[in-house]
């Protein structure tokens, strides 16, 4: 399959990886064995994010709920992390992809942030190509941690309430320097967001897929991306106002 041409490729993608326990139920095996396997998912789909020129591709690692997992899977998820972290650095920085968060790091083990710090850090000069990872994350806290903080910039007088727009909220939160998603795909046919950057997906195409995440591949991606191309974005214009436009 071959790649979208240039103009129909999104700037922003956003992924629910979702099916790791069920891949791994299917074939009797433990679900942190589904998990690795989502790892390795994860290396093939920054890979060809970047081949198509996708510049921005964030991927929904770990929620504020997913707490509530049994704590030897939780912990598993948290080593996996590590392990993942240690094992790409080389790799972002040879393929010169800057690593990014949103959420609330300072609750993950103290290893986990060292190490994202780390990476972070070693790839902060790298612009064209990110990898946002999305740990410990969820929209309704996020939304109340950037009402928080536009609310202290009031009181400090550096915002007006009076001029508020989403524009200027929106930097107060964890994806205030990114340009909002173009393409949500979830994966394992589940139909929901899952409080997934439910403000910033406002206007992106979503794309629901029954693979389940350790089975989503390059080709998987192309389709997702192709999907997305022959749609048609009116941000609630019309379809003559767009013709019209870009005439």
């Amino acid at each position: 399959m071959s790649a979208p041409g240039p103009a129909k490729i999104p700037q922003h993608v956003a992924i629910i990886m979702d099916g790791n326990g069920r891949w791994a139920k299917q074939r009797g095996l433990p679900r942190l064995e589904g998990h690795r396997r989502g790892v390795e998912t994860v290396r093939t789909v920054v890979d060809t994010a970047r081949e198509l020129g996708i510049r921005y591709l964030t991927l929904y690692a770990f929620s504020a709920e997913n707490w509530k997992r049994p704590g030897d899977e939780v912990s598993g998820l948290m080593g996996l992390l590590d392990f993942f972290l240690k094992r790409e650095l080389n790799n972002l920085i040879k393929e010169k992809v800057r690593l990014r968060t949103i959420g609330r790091i300072d609750a993950l083990p103290a290893n986990v942030q060292r190490e994202l710090a780390r990476v972070k850090e070693a790839t902060k000069h790298f612009t064209e190509w990110n990898l946002v990872l999305a740990l410990n994350y969820g929209a309704q806290t996020e939304a109340a941690d950037a009402a928080r903080a536009y609310a202290e910039a009031v009181q400090a007088g550096r915002e007006d309430p009076a001029e508020a727009t989403w524009e200027k909220f929106s930097r107060y939160f964890s994806t205030g320097d990114l340009p909002e998603p173009d393409l949500l795909i979830r994966t394992s046919g589940e139909l929901r967001l899952s409080n997934f950057l439910m403000l910033q997906l406002a206007y992106a195409e979503l794309i629901f897929t029954p693979t389940l995440w350790p089975d989503f591949g390059r080709t998987d991606l192309v389709a997702a991306v192709e999907e997305y191309g022959r749609r048609e974005r009116r941000y609630g214009a019309t379809t003559e106002q767009i013709k019209a436009g870009a005439s």
